[in-house]
């Protein structure tokens, strides 16, 4: 099993998908590093050799941000958005969302699950 980054890769999927486990590795990006590595997208995670896998980690080391480093560079942005107390960063804060979408219906991933809203009682009529 391919090890790269910290994360195992999934056994017997085609390296140009089992790339985009790892956090910051898209598809297009994935075939990008696979053709610096000379490693075609179509060969299996279990067939990697060691010396392939020593490539990838190469190319991944020397022009990509992936996993650690790129989760704590973008928590240190938001961090910062907050501490400016611009727009973005206090809609950080709030837990709401921060690029313009409307809240007054949908949200929910942001937002949270709904919040039971007490109703007074009708009254009764004659």
């Amino acid at each position: 099993m391919a090890r790269i980054a910290g994360v195992d890769l999934p056994r017997n999927k085609k390296m140009g998908i089992a790339l985009t486990y790892l956090y910051g590795i898209g598809p297009v990006t994935s075939l990008r590093v696979l053709s610096k590595a000379n490693i075609s997208p179509d060969k299996r995670t279990d067939d990697l050799g060691e010396d392939e896998v020593a490539r990838i980690r190469d190319v991944l080391e020397s022009a990509y941000k992936v996993e650690g480093d790129l989760r704590r560079e973008v928590a240190l942005n938001i961090k910062r958005l907050m501490d400016l107390g611009c727009y973005r960063g206090l809609r950080h804060r709030k837990g709401l969302p921060a690029r313009g979408q409307r809240t007054h219906t949908n949200a929910r991933t942001r937002k949270g699950p709904r919040k039971a809203v007490a109703r007074k009682a009708a009254a009764p009529t004659k």
